[in-house]
């Protein structure tokens, strides 16, 4: 007989305010626990220095996971200014100290302009990519350093919001896939210094825009009261798609894409990633429209009614 699964079936998405000097695995095994859940995920690492929004998908949720892992990403950054280090941020050993310019407003403001739009960034060697089947934070703290490519990433917004003695706030909207350890450390070189990253904050993922968060704190007072007031936390799987087309099957329809076949809908988008929903508003999963017009099922979450 197949081996049983531990744990309850919960189904949503938590949208967790992740405390700083954890890791993010900690962070949803600690949830997991919380929650007593079978099946649980999340969408993509914060660095353990880093606090903010990371989703956690229970259940079938998950099975939409990786439409938040290629989303667009929020962030409040403060980085220091003079002082490098080897992993980019408050955690890491001093590597270098110089001397910082005299900057004014109107000078970072020309240092960023370059760096909004699409840039190159080197991954650090301190990031979860594997060389040759190991994670670069690990040869990182082996004294091992490696190549790695250039990696065209997207700014879609960098914003100064205060610049003191020695220190820039910053606001940053990026694409998947941007680090913002590497991002402070070139714009720091720009302003003719060095720099490193002594606070980040991830306040915005997708279609969340600085949305309630719950902290593991929060959680565990809901845990006292009982799993429904636990669960009340959870999102529903599709908010995570709002950016989306959604598609309403009348109920032959619903029938077919339950089965894995394409349909024709009427008045359907002309192409892209769609939402699916029977007649009665229930969430059936994700569509892709196929090169001859038709809805092709993709990512179903569940059978029609």
């Amino acid at each position: 007989m197949p081996k049983r699964r531990k744990g309850r079936k919960v189904t949503g998405i938590l949208l967790l305010d992740k405390p700083a000097g954890h890791t993010s695995n900690d962070a949803l095994q600690r949830v997991k626990r919380l929650f007593g859940a079978r099946k649980a995920g999340h969408t993509g690492s914060l660095d353990p220095l880093a606090t903010g929004l990371l989703p956690i998908c229970f259940g079938d949720a998950t099975k939409v996971s990786g439409f938040l892992l290629d989303a667009d990403k929020h962030y409040q950054v403060t980085c220091k200014l003079g002082v490098a280090t080897d992993t980019g941020d408050a955690e890491g050993e001093i590597t270098e100290q110089v001397g910082i310019p005299d900057l004014d407003e109107s000078s970072v403001e020309a240092a960023l302009a370059g760096f909004r739009g699409c840039i190159e960034q080197l991954p650090p060697m301190y990031s979860a990519i594997k060389h040759q089947g190991q994670r670069l934070y690990n040869l990182a703290r082996q004294g091992v350093e490696v190549e790695r490519d250039l990696r065209e990433v997207e700014i879609h917004q960098l914003l100064l919001e205060d610049l003191r003695e020695g220190e820039l706030d910053l606001r940053v909207h990026c694409s998947k896939g941007t680090y913002i350890r590497t991002l402070a450390e070139d714009i720091a070189r720009a302003l003719g210094t060095v720099g490193h990253v002594i606070a980040l904050r991830r306040d915005g993922l997708g279609p969340y825009r600085q949305p309630q968060l719950w902290t593991i704190e929060q959680l565990e007072s809901c845990a006292e009261r009982g799993r429904d007031a636990l669960d009340a936390t959870l999102e529903p799987m599709d908010t995570a798609l709002e950016q989306y087309p959604a598609i309403e099957l009348a109920a032959d329809l619903a029938f077919f894409v339950s089965q894995g076949q394409p349909v024709f809908v009427p008045k359907a988008p002309s192409e892209g990633w769609v939402r699916l929903y029977d007649a009665k508003r229930k969430f059936l999963g994700m569509g892709q429209i196929l090169d001859d017009g038709r809805v092709g099922p993709k990512r179903l979450i569940a059978k029609a009614a």
